[in-house]
């Protein structure tokens, strides 16, 4: 039997699956890193980082809180993102963090943006 288990010690290889698939949806850089293991970062269809972490992951994880910000560090200098807790229990497990083009760019500019914010993280690699 197959299962996806979603806990505060998944790794990078126990989140590629839904990393893979929140991607493939929406087609934008996805993380994603569980309380106690570094994760899993998704860009043009692939894995570029199967133990990754970054500084709003953290803080989500540490305030249970969602976060819209462009973070000054990290492989998304920046960059906006948004990152969301993943709640079970009342206890915060993992985050899970996109990068945010609708939060600062008007909408006709989405498509040739996305171009440019993948470039941009590629250089801050």
């Amino acid at each position: 039997m197959f299962r996806l288990v979603i806990s505060e010690d998944a790794n990078g290889k126990d989140l590629a699956p839904l990393a893979l698939t929140i991607h493939q949806v929406i087609k934008l850089p996805i993380t994603i890193r569980s309380l106690r293991m570094p994760g899993i970062r998704v860009e043009n269809g692939k894995i570029v980082d199967i133990s990754y972490s970054g500084p709003v992951l953290e803080e989500v994880l540490r305030t249970g809180k969602p976060i819209r910000t462009i973070p000054s560090s990290g492989a998304y200098r920046g960059v906006p993102v948004s990152v969301a807790p993943i709640i079970i229990q009342e206890k915060t497990i993992a985050a899970l963090g996109v990068v945010d083009l609708v939060g600062t760019i008007d909408m006709p500019d989405v498509f040739s943006a996305y171009v440019d914010v993948l470039r941009q993280v590629s250089e801050n690699r």
